[in-house]
């Protein structure tokens, strides 16, 4: 069982030991009381983040300190310095993560998601923290900039990630036989700069990521979609989505959310 939850659950049974223990003990046996929680003050809970740790700039291991960083782990540190808690950071692959967090394997995801309506049926998500569209990277010694002309060229190959909102923009604008499917965009962006690829369709913020982390060798290409609103989801009836949504108003309020979003998706 989670932190998070076993603090839920040990507020609610002092509760009902209070409302049904009988005659009041003296005072030097009685049990400290627990921390005091709310929506807004977790009592220093910890809380279970999924990343993927290969999505930049979302979240990725930094090759000069084998560390993991990224926005969302800024973001989810900033948001529990408000909230009282503890992230605590958990690798998951993105296939088969909805299920997982269906079934309240973790207490929270954070990986650039997009909301999406089939999606709400089965989690919870915050407030959006960003609206981003999607692109197609190409490589920086492509001279092709045109969504339709890369369309029209049969012999072009397109890759993206699986499961993803960037794999169903894929199929609506190009034939299924010329779309690679990887498990991670990791290995998209690879089979890109190796040449067996023409084309990424990936999230014009993630576009930026690597093409910071493979400097001179790709560029953004044409725009396909521009109104995609990305959130952090949660286990269905979870009480956190509201608690993080009290802490993305408050940093959309203040600022601290613009200069998170200017540092990792606009880098100078």
């Amino acid at each position: 069982m989670k932190k998070f939850a076993l603090v839920s659950l040990v507020v609610a049974a002092g509760l009902l030991l209070a409302a049904c223990g009988g005659a009041a003990q003296p005072a030097a046996t009685e049990a400290p009381a627990p921390a005091e929680v709310s929506l807004f003050d977790l009592g220093g809970a910890t809380i279970t983040v999924a990343v993927e740790n290969a999505y930049p700039p979302f979240n990725m291991i930094s090759e000069a300190t084998g560390e993991p960083v990224g926005w969302d782990y800024d973001a989810v540190a900033e948001i529990c310095k408000r909230l009282n808690c503890v992230p605590e950071f958990t690798q998951a692959a993105w296939d088969g993560i909805f299920p997982a967090m269906e079934a309240g394997e973790f207490d929270m995801l954070a990986d650039g998601v997009t909301r999406l309506g089939e999606r709400e049926l089965i989690v919870e998500f915050s407030i959006p923290y960003v609206t981003i569209g999607q692109v197609l990277l190409i490589r920086s010694d492509q001279t092709i900039n045109d969504v339709e002309a890369f369309k029209a060229d049969p012999q072009v190959l397109v890759g993206t990630q699986i499961g993803t909102t960037n794999e169903l923009v894929a199929k609506e604008n190009f034939p299924v036989d010329r779309i690679k499917s990887f498990e991670d965009f990791g290995a998209a962006v690879a089979g890109l700069i190796g040449g067996d690829l023409d084309a990424v369709v990936i999230d014009n913020v993630s576009a930026v990521g690597f093409i910071g982390a493979n400097p001179g060798q790709l560029q953004a290409g044409p725009q396909l979609t521009s109104d995609e609103q990305l959130a952090f989801a949660f286990p269905p009836g979870s009480t956190l989505a509201l608690s993080v949504n009290h802490a993305l108003r408050a940093m959309e309020a203040d600022g601290t959310l613009k200069t998170l979003n200017d540092k990792w998706f606009n880098p100078k």
